[in-house]
């Protein structure tokens, strides 16, 4: 039976940095925010993020971890990629990767929730308002049934 390989763990801190960091942004939220969420300075998320954490507590990353996943949790599962929604079923990651893979199924849905959490509460209705109608206008259903109109009206 052979040795398993050992891990590279400044490999795996950098990775899990720019893994959080991913998750953050996609959440929408500053490192100030991840940081009140967690009970955490900004300075341990910018540390972990960076990948200089290597000495930092254990407890202080999964803080953070668990506040991520706290408000991962209020997102639409639907939009999560299928591994991202499993670590939440399960509570906690499974293995380790050494990249940091999106969180998201599809990148244009990413850019979507940015740019709705870009924007002032006050505004997000009226942006979803504009998706929804160009989604109509786009979708089969509504080509296929003004396709239909306009064959009867010739």
């Amino acid at each position: 039976m052979s040795e398993p390989e050992p891990i590279d763990w400044v490999r795996w801190i950098r990775a899990l940095g720019r893994q959080s960091r991913c998750v953050r942004e996609f959440l929408g939220l500053s490192q100030e925010q991840l940081a009140r969420l967690a009970g955490v300075s900004q300075g341990a998320v910018s540390r972990l993020e960076a990948g200089r954490a290597m000495y930092t507590p254990v407890l202080v990353v999964v803080k953070i971890y668990l506040a991520l996943a706290h408000e991962l949790r209020k997102i639409d599962p639907a939009i999560l990629r299928d591994d991202v929604r499993r670590v939440l079923e399960l509570g906690g990651p499974r293995g380790t990767r050494a990249h940091a893979p999106a969180v998201e199924v599809d990148p244009d849905v990413a850019d979507l929730v940015q740019l709705y959490r870009g924007l002032p509460e006050t505004k997000r209705r009226a942006l979803v308002s504009v998706v929804r109608a160009a989604a109509k206008a786009l979708s089969p259903a509504t080509s296929t049934a003004r396709a239909a109109r306009a064959a009867q009206r010739s």
